[in-house]
């Protein structure tokens, strides 16, 4: 019997399966980043590495060892001279020469549900429409032809889901849990027979619905989304979900957790055309006992991240794919009574890796004495147009919604320094 939860992804599965600053540089590290620019296509791919909660800063990618706002937390240094991480990301620290912190990234959203809505679409919450995510703007903007399982895909999605808004539920993304099992609802328990006969008898009902009413079974797109699951279902490219096709070595340096599972999966779907996929780190809430926390949540994602870099660095897919590792707003310089960090969208850290990032980057600064205002602020807006940007969609271009409300697809600017 399908419990609810299969129920859910059940709908889902049908409904959304037919989508488809200051850079700190070694001499040596210059004349590489130099020379992959020459190289460097345009990126077909995002990753996002989504940080569900909320991630300190300080505890992360913008340390402030020996103030009085790092609450102890000390740093350590990385492959880049003069960029240090906090500790617990000593392997993430190994692949900086590849990464870029966005240090000064401001948002004006402080809530859980407002502050994911802004930072996945790059604009405000707006009660007269719903903006599309960024990796459904990439599917509607980047056509992958030959491409038979979804094109957007979420990974252990979170609360609220990434989503096609005004562009259409065509680019929801697809969910899915741990890969570490088969995706659900992906083969029929149907003898070849009686599916072929269940087919044939949608088919009939299908064309009765259609007769007399070609707009309003047009307007359902269920003939069409029942096509796309078909060709999922029969497609090999389902097997890029399959994380047990890869070598146990590879598998352990991800780190046997759902997170770790999720970010191999990304890298299969993206080597199959898969436009963007979405990975959940969930656990960042950390309004009590913020260092424990935090230190638990980076003995998943130290692993997680650096080997995603690294294995697609080594498969010549880095320059083709951007990975961005984000969450909603970071948290604030003072500690609590209860020995955590509260929500603080003024001045948090995105950091950005893969395509013509400019590895070794660190663009802005937080205010070391707590202050809410940042060097080189740079909004969510920009960092959409900057990713929007790198992968040759042009972000300025107007949308018209379905009430006739024109909109662009980021209303922000490229942020100078971190492109190549």
């Amino acid at each position: 019997m399908l419990t609810a939860h299969d129920r859910q992804h059940r709908r889902d599965f049908l409904r959304l399966a037919g989508a488809g600053g200051l850079a700190y540089l070694t001499p040596l590290g210059t004349l590489l980043a130099r020379q992959a620019e020459k190289t460097r296509g345009v990126p077909t791919s995002v990753i996002v590495l989504w940080m569900n909660g909320g991630p300190s800063q300080l505890e992360t990618w913008d340390p402030k060892p020996g103030t009085r706002i790092a609450a102890g937390t000390g740093a350590i240094n990385t492959a880049v001279k003069g960029v240090q991480l906090a500790p617990g990301l000593e392997r993430v620290a190994e692949e900086m020469g590849s990464v870029a912190l966005i240090r000064s990234m401001t948002s004006k959203e402080g809530d859980h549900e407002r502050g994911t809505y802004t930072l996945k679409t790059g604009f405000r919450p707006d009660p007269t429409v719903v903006h599309p995510s960024i990796g459904a703007v990439l599917c509607h903007q980047l056509p992958a032809a030959g491409v038979e399982i979804p094109r957007h895909v979420s990974i252990l999605p979170g609360q609220w889901p990434t989503r096609g808004g005004y562009l259409g539920d065509e680019f929801n993304a697809f969910r899915t849990g741990d890969p570490a099992g088969p995706v659900p609802d992906t083969r029929s328990f149907l003898t070849p027979g009686r599916d072929a006969a269940r087919l044939r008898d949608l088919d009939v009902l299908e064309a009765g619905f259609r007769a007399g009413r070609e707009r309003q079974a047009a307007a359902t797109r269920h003939a069409e989304t029942v096509r796309a699951a078909r060709a999922m279902m029969s497609s090999e490219q389902l097997a890029a979900f399959d994380v047990s096709r890869e070598p146990l070595a590879l598998r352990r340096e991800y780190g046997d957790t759902a997170f770790g599972r999720g970010c191999l999966a990304a890298r299969r779907l993206t080597e199959v055309g898969v436009r963007c996929v979405e990975v959940t780190l969930s656990g960042w809430d950390t309004h009590a006992n913020n260092h424990a926390g935090v230190a638990s949540q980076l003995k998943i994602l130290d692993p997680a991240m650096s080997a995603l870099l690294k294995d697609l660095r080594q498969r010549g897919l880095l320059d083709k794919t951007i990975v961005v590792c984000a969450g909603e707003f970071g948290r604030t310089p003072q500690v609590n009574a209860a020995f955590g960090r509260d929500h603080w969208p003024h001045s948090f850290t995105v950091a950005l890796a893969g395509g013509p990032v400019v590895g070794g980057t660190v663009i802005g600064e937080s205010d070391p004495e707590g202050g809410e205002k940042a060097k080189s602020p740079v909004t969510v807006g920009d960092l959409h147009a900057t990713i929007l940007h790198a992968c040759g969609v042009e972000f300025a271009k107007v949308q018209q919604t379905a009430t006739g409300r024109t909109v662009p697809l980021a209303e922000g600017k490229v942020v100078a320094g971190l492109l190549g």
